[in-house]
């Protein structure tokens, strides 16, 4: 049986066009074996919520994603279909993302009854931060770093916004400045009072209310990275021994040029003596 040049073209093209497709059921079905044993070694539900730069469409225009609420309502269902004496792991891989979703996630970790324990191998900032300090315990590689969870009104951080009206007499001040600095004030409570109420189960309300005026009271710019080090100084449950399987479940996640979900977990519900096949 003879090929032609066109024969011969059209197949290369069908196998290209599908080459993208087969390598990303690849990844995928690699990635769900990764998450399996892990759990199977910890006994625990394994969450991923990881964050990369990604390519828009056809463009090539790059975008930064972020916690969203759609993360949020994702990691809460996971959430809910683990039984309340399985532990919970979360790999955070994150810059951050709305105060709303953070919070709904970091919430919900700290309800469940069984441990939890937030794993850093790269970095989560901000909003990542924010859902690290809800864990029992976190887990950072050596390198790793973590953020401030300052709030920030748009692309101004609050306490600055606070600073710089303090500096000025009202009278100088256009109404606008002053509802942002109203805002901020609200923004700058609510953060400190709900980091606060994360920690004190975990530690005296002294050490609660210092942890959190450190974190969100502007001590740093927004992006200032906390190591595995300075935050066990803070005296927060840290251990900077990151297992190699964390590492292993990352090299999975390649920066990728297609849009792919940033929450992933195996969507069952898990009975305490599951049966493993």
């Amino acid at each position: 049986m003879s090929f032609s040049f066109f024969d011969i073209f059209w197949m290369l093209l069908l196998l290209i066009s599908f080459w993208p497709m087969f390598k990303h059921r690849s990844i995928e079905s690699q990635r769900v074996k990764k998450i399996r044993y892990i759990e199977k070694q910890r006994g625990s539900r394994v969450i991923t919520l990881i964050h990369r730069q990604e390519l828009f469409n056809i463009l090539g225009l790059p975008i930064t994603r972020f916690i969203n609420i759609e993360d949020s309502e994702h990691v809460l269902r996971a959430i809910r279909l683990t039984p309340d004496d399985m532990p919970i792991d979360i790999v955070l891989h994150t810059p951050g993302g709305l105060v709303l979703a953070s919070e709904q996630i970091a919430l919900a970790l700290k309800r469940h009854p069984a441990k939890v324990t937030v794993f850093i191998p790269h970095y989560a900032m901000s909003g990542g931060t924010m859902i690290a300090l809800a864990a029992d315990e976190i887990v950072m590689d050596e390198n790793a770093v973590a953020g401030p969870v300052d709030p920030q009104l748009g692309e101004y951080p609050a306490v600055s916004i606070l600073k710089a009206v303090e500096r000025k007499d009202v009278n100088e001040i256009d109404d606008r400045t002053l509802i942002l600095a109203d805002v901020a004030d609200k923004a700058m409570r609510q953060v400190n009072e709900f980091i606060i109420e994360l920690l004190k189960d975990r530690m005296t309300d002294e050490d609660a209310r210092r942890v959190a005026e450190t974190l969100t009271s502007g001590r740093w710019t927004h992006d200032y990275p906390l190591t595995c080090e300075q935050l066990g100084k803070l005296g927060i449950n840290i251990s900077c021994e990151l297992p190699k399987e964390i590492h292993q479940l990352m090299e999975l996640y390649p920066q990728p040029g297609q849009r792919r979900p940033s929450v992933q977990y195996i969507p069952i519900p898990y009975g305490t003596n599951r049966r493993e096949r």
